[in-house]
């Protein structure tokens, strides 16, 4: 039995009793924001958080061939990469990357990043003072450094212009 309003799938077993699945993708994205280079609190003057992204076909595509262990590169340490632009175009699953013309970087993991704990995985990336020194619109993670690599997400949301200083972003996606 399909129940088309929840996107659940559910079985019958017998006597009535019904048996569901389905998983939740949770992303929860934050931004600290430093006064110049030196990350460390007395210099954070602001943090941003928000919540959503855009599955990108592709990205699903490589986390099942990681699953299954087909051909894919892994989303760890020395392939991740988040990935900010300036362009507000709506993300939309077909996508293959950041849709910026020419405002947009690709910065890798700091270094113990990605981490997994339990249910919930990590990446973060540190954007210093003469890095991505535009409007921060939209952002991702691929498993390269450019928009070839595979980019699992997408969210497009204004989060202000960043100049001169240090901007710490990580994005947390808890499956449950």
């Amino acid at each position: 039995m399909k129940d088309y309003g929840s996107g659940m799938d559910e079985l019958k077993i017998g006597a009535g009793v019904s048996v569901a699945e389905r998983a939740r993708w949770m992303p929860h994205w934050k931004i600290e924001k430093y006064h110049g280079d030196d990350v460390c609190p007395e210099n954070l003057f602001e943090v941003d958080e928000f919540d959503g992204n855009c599955l990108l076909n592709e990205g699903i595509t490589e986390l099942l061939n990681l699953l299954i262990g087909g051909t894919a590169t892994a989303f760890n340490n020395a392939n991740a990469y988040i990935g900010i632009g300036d362009s507000n175009t709506a993300a939309v699953a077909s996508q293959t990357g950041l849709q910026a013309a020419v405002n947009k970087l690709y910065k890798a993991m700091d270094g113990t990043y990605p981490q997994v704990l339990n249910q919930t995985v990590t990446f973060r990336a540190t954007f210093g003072s003469s890095d991505a020194n535009f409007s921060w619109q939209e952002f991702t993670v691929a498993n390269g450094n450019s928009d070839a690599a595979k980019n699992l997400s997408r969210k497009v949301e204004n989060h202000g212009t960043k100049a001169t200083d240090t901007w710490v972003v990580s994005l947390t996606v808890t499956i449950a």
